[in-house]
């Protein structure tokens, strides 16, 4: 995935029954139904119901997140353009997975990080970055419709944890194992604070009204 988290984006369409169940939500079998099942999907999530009709695709969202994983709502949005609604939840999802799949790992990381970047964390606009595992808590609520508080804020600490983060992965690359290793901590931390840019961008926009 270009400008995201790291690991590189090892994506591919989920197997059936994701698909069909995708396409029940769109409604039928139209590729662009789809992707505006996308977009209904993530402004669903985010703004919460507004009208039966958004109701009704958050109540379906959820559902198809229940019963066959994030990963295949999630799918949907893997192209969305970074600075909307679906790109953002795209990068917060990619992000809640690697601090899953990685998690001591992303801690030492995130606590090195820690250590190097106290006036970071305050001119990032979030005093106490959250954790790993506050970061997984936080986006799966934001996944399922159930979040609660601004939607910038949320954002806005993901992107902190990021930068904190890409500080902690630099640090590590002064001394790694390899070479290779070390270009490769490098290149992701710079992943890491683009991907933070564009978290903040869209909570630029969210409070600008210009993703409604």
């Amino acid at each position: 995935m270009p400008d995201a988290v790291p690991p590189a984006r090892r994506h591919h369409r989920p197997a059936l029954p994701g698909d069909e169940a995708i396409v029940a939500l769109a409604g039928g079998v139209d590729p662009s139904a789809v992707q505006e099942a996308a977009h209904a999907a993530a402004s669903a999530l985010v703004h919460g119901a507004r009208s039966a009709r958004d109701a009704e695709v958050t109540r379906r969202v959820v559902r198809l997140a229940q019963d066959e994983g994030l990963e295949v709502i999630a799918d949907l949005w893997a192209d969305a353009p970074a600075d909307s609604l679906a790109g953002a939840l795209w990068r917060l999802y990619v992000l809640r997975t690697w601090v899953q799949r990685q998690p001591v790992a992303v801690s030492r990381q995130f606590a090195e990080g820690r250590r190097h970047a106290p006036v970071l964390e305050v001119v990032a606009g979030v005093a106490d970055p959250p954790g790993p595992q506050e970061v997984a808590t936080v986006v799966d609520a934001v996944l399922t419709g159930v979040a609660e508080g601004d939607f910038a804020v949320t954002l806005e600490r993901a992107a902190a944890f990021c930068r904190v983060l890409a500080i902690g992965r630099a640090h590590h690359a002064d001394a790694p194992a390899e070479d290779d290793a070390a270009s490769e901590l490098t290149r992701s931390a710079a992943r890491l604070v683009r991907t933070a840019e564009q978290l903040e961008h869209v909570a630029h926009r969210w409070r600008a009204g210009e993703l409604g």
